[in-house]
């Protein structure tokens, strides 16, 4: 006899939410490059089709793109919203047309991050210590695409902490690559990062203090969709504004896909091996109704 996953049976024992379920069951995820978004939105992926039957497409566009096309309907939700700071400014434009939900993830943090070998602990202090982060020649920040939150809050870290340094914008990996490549010689380096992040889990690294606040507080990530999504699937809605994630949790699921080096192949093993978890989200979006 086959074995019947919890998670299935427990839907099976679930009419009300059911039949809360929409009938399109085709979803686009809009997604961004940071490690956490493309962790948890493979790892969506993969339980609504192998288990709920959805088609799901992820549709991986800058932010800016991505807050316009859910504004028009081509994309139903997206996983990651940090507020709020730092994704405001991409919201407000469209306030009216999307829908913000309940958080999943609290207590972010993002700034100027260094290995811990480096003697430097303020971003203040940069601008007397650029030339030690020398990167192709000048002193340098190394950021990831230019369109990002993060890079923008960074040109204004550049200008009010007046540094003679500039932010050499590329991809998540290859600011990665090049983080790597310095600790693994114990050469300075100072980068754009956010958490929750791998990279914690596999370097002793430090964020910069920021005492003009440049890049605020701890925020919260959020999961967001087009205005009426809430009432054309109800049923997921439930389901995500249940779902939690915590550093361990987080953090391990990312190190999985991280060390497998491959997202749906590292979320599927993730998945395979917390089965607990997951159905602890699928309980408490049933209390809900």
């Amino acid at each position: 006899m086959k074995k019947i996953s919890s998670a299935l049976l427990a839907l099976a024992l679930m009419p009300t939410s059911q039949g809360l379920m929409a009938q399109d069951k085709n979803l686009v995820i809009g997604t961004n490059n940071w490690a956490e978004n493309i962790a948890v939105a493979n790892m969506w992926k993969i339980l609504l089709e192998d288990e709920y039957g959805y088609d799901v497409k992820l549709s991986n566009v800058s932010k800016n793109a991505l807050y316009a096309a859910m504004s028009q309907g081509d994309i139903d939700i997206s996983m990651e919203i940090w507020l709020p700071i730092t994704d405001k400014p991409f919201l407000e434009p469209y306030k009216d047309e999307l829908q913000v939900h309940d958080a999943w993830y609290e207590g972010t943090g993002l700034g100027l991050v260094v290995p811990s070998y480096v003697d430097v602990d303020s971003i203040a202090e940069l601008k007397e210590r650029a030339d030690d982060f020398e990167y192709q020649g000048s002193p340098s920040i190394l950021g990831i695409d230019s369109g990002s939150a993060i890079a923008g809050l960074t040109d204004d870290a550049i200008e009010q902490y007046e540094l003679p340094m500039s932010q050499v914008n590329s991809s998540g990996p290859a600011m990665m690559a090049a983080l790597d490549g310095a600790y693994a010689s114990q050469e300075p380096i100072v980068v754009t990062l956010w958490s929750p992040h791998w990279a914690f889990a596999e370097y002793d690294l430090k964020y910069l203090e920021d005492p003009k606040g440049v890049y605020g507080e701890n925020e919260t990530i959020y999961w967001f969709s087009r205005g009426d999504f809430a009432s054309d699937d109800p049923w997921l809605t439930e389901v995500l504004n249940a779902w939690k994630m915590d550093d361990d949790s987080l953090g391990g699921l990312m190190a999985t896909i991280e060390e497998v080096g491959d997202p749906v192949e590292g979320a599927q093993q993730w998945i395979d091996n917390h089965r607990d978890t997951i159905d602890q989200w699928l309980a408490a979006s049933e209390a809900a109704n």
